[in-house]
């Protein structure tokens, strides 16, 4: 069906004069003349026979005709301004803006970064290392990797893993006078913390578990970041409580182990997904990036062989 629409110039200029009451700043705003803006008002009033402001001696008033048709024009150019933003992402370069946490980050995505340049030479790759809330549907980055819940709104979610809660340490700390063998064993050892945790992936709760009542939970220093923790443990430092998944380069290469039974270990509630516009699969550089990410957290789990558990790859959830 055909739009019925006043010159979008004479609407322009008429929203920004309502913004701002005033030809002046609009005409700054829009970068032409006061005159262009009046001319373009007057001739939107005489086409629509109604008038949208009262022109006093030193002001500019809004009608109420010109008063119920600004929100909905406001909200029209935004949407427009919107539209152009999504046309030029797709004429952008292959720059492709990656969101993690610093820890998932440093730990985990950028030591396979490699393999993922050399399968895609042609797209440029920025990590933006961040904790805070992104919107990808508004262009915020391309994809984010977000540890949660689950239940993200308005964007398509990429199930990647879960983890289990696990000590690990140096392999220097499997020998040496008190030698890692038992948890009872920790009792000699410090324990590293990471503060922002829930209570259920703590030292209290892992050593309530493993039958330890007598090992205070609280003691060694805490640390706010998880590769802060980690990289303690590869120093031979103490013992950290950390995600299997997260860590399991470090435990495929030796540089640290599970000093106890593999069935000594707690399952963690939250589980790391990709998160991208609902549009995304028409970029193919965000294809390509989602297709890569999903088969890196398929691999193996190092120290036990096993598989991540099973869970639906591709799902969109929210409204």
């Amino acid at each position: 069906m055909a739009r019925s629409l006043p010159p979008l110039n004479a609407l322009r200029a008429f929203e920004a004069a309502a913004r701002h009451l005033s030809f002046t700043k609009a005409a700054d705003e829009l970068n032409v003349t006061p005159a262009a803006v009046s001319h373009q008002v007057k001739s939107l009033e005489d086409l629509l026979g109604v008038a949208l402001f009262r022109r006093l001696t030193r002001a500019l008033r809004l009608t109420d005709a010109g008063q119920a048709a600004l929100p909905t024009l406001t909200e029209g150019f935004d949407k427009l301004v919107e539209g152009a933003d999504r046309m030029r992402a797709y004429c952008e370069s292959g720059l492709l803006t990656v969101s993690v946490s610093p820890s998932f980050g440093s730990i985990w995505l950028v030591p396979k970064l490699d393999r993922f340049r050399s399968r895609h030479p042609d797209i440029e790759i920025r990590i933006d290392g961040t904790d805070r809330l992104v919107d990808v549907s508004r262009g915020d980055a391309d994809v984010a990797v977000r540890y949660g819940p689950g239940g993200y709104k308005g964007v398509q979610v990429e199930y990647l893993f879960n983890q289990f809660n696990t000590p690990v340490c140096s392999p220097a700390l499997l020998g040496g006078e008190h030698p890692l063998r038992r948890p009872d064993d920790l009792r000699h050892h410090t324990l590293l913390h990471v503060d922002w945790k829930d209570a259920e992936a703590s030292w209290r709760m892992w050593l309530l578990a493993a039958g330890l009542h007598d090992i205070d939970p609280s003691r060694g220093p805490h640390f706010t970041q998880e590769d802060m923790a980690v990289q303690a443990a590869l120093n031979g430092q103490g013992v950290a409580l950390i995600g299997d998944m997260l860590v399991a380069d470090h435990l495929a290469a030796g540089r640290l182990v599970c000093p106890f039974r593999p069935d000594i270990r707690t399952p963690l509630k939250f589980s790391y997904c990709l998160l991208s516009a609902r549009d995304s699969a028409t970029q193919p550089k965000v294809a390509a990036f989602r297709e890569w990410l999903i088969e890196e957290a398929r691999d193996q789990r190092p120290e036990t062989g096993e598989k991540s558990p099973k869970r639906p790859v591709r799902a969109e959830q929210g409204p």
